[in-house]
């Protein structure tokens, strides 16, 4: 697989969708032209990410998106993701590029510059970058890095970057031109009230850069 990375990273996280299904969200994402999401449940049990894995990867895949698993290099795997996004206290990249097939993407979230240095030296495809901003969509968020810590990320990594925290329709020109090449959002893409107008928001402002 290729890698080219889409401007907007779509994370599906069924604590931020106001009770509507993540199937109900991926479709309306989709319809949108979102073509990169993430599906993300900390509270979901493996056998219940996998299963809800599943379901979504055949959707995305038959809207030629990619699909990545967030933590669960196994469950990415079993539902035939197109790769797995790793945080800091799951398994190392090497680990889970030897569990996942050949081209699969591996992304690896960063929180300060050390770490963004390891991730560069990793096989990792990209690597996360933030909170940017203030976030709710985190029990115990890392502290906020702001633009500034963006941009000093940008010079640390070759890799696609991708910013995350706190990313809206009125901050995301921003933190492009600070350095990112994609915006991760999470409550206010997922967590609108119209979830495909919000898209079609995102891709417009991102459109114009």
């Amino acid at each position: 697989m290729s890698f080219s990375i889409p401007a907007l990273y779509a994370i599906i996280d069924p604590a931020q969708t106001r009770g509507r299904s993540p199937v109900a969200v991926c479709e309306d994402l989709l319809s949108a032209g979102v073509r990169l999401i993430q599906y993300r449940d900390k509270r979901a049990s493996p056998r219940e990410l996998f299963r809800g894995s599943v379901e979504l990867a055949k959707r995305v895949r038959e809207a030629q998106g990619v699909f990545i698993v967030n933590d669960r290099a196994d469950v990415a795997l079993a539902a035939s993701a197109d790769g797995v996004h790793l945080g800091q206290n799951d398994l190392p990249v090497e680990l889970a590029r030897r569990i996942l097939n050949p081209g699969k993407w591996i992304g690896c979230s960063t929180h300060h510059l050390a770490q963004v240095i390891e991730a560069d030296r990793s096989s990792a495809d990209y690597v996360a970058f933030g909170p940017i901003f203030p976030t709710g969509s985190k029990e115990r968020p890392d502290p906020v890095v702001g633009l500034g810590g963006l941009r000093q990320a940008r010079e640390a990594t070759r890799k696609p970057l991708v910013a995350i925290g706190g990313i809206t329709v009125e901050n995301a020109r921003a933190t492009m031109e600070a350095g990112a090449d994609a915006v991760a959002v999470i409550s206010d893409l997922v967590g609108a009230e119209d979830v495909a107008a919000r898209t079609r928001e995102f891709l417009e402002a991102l459109e114009k850069l």
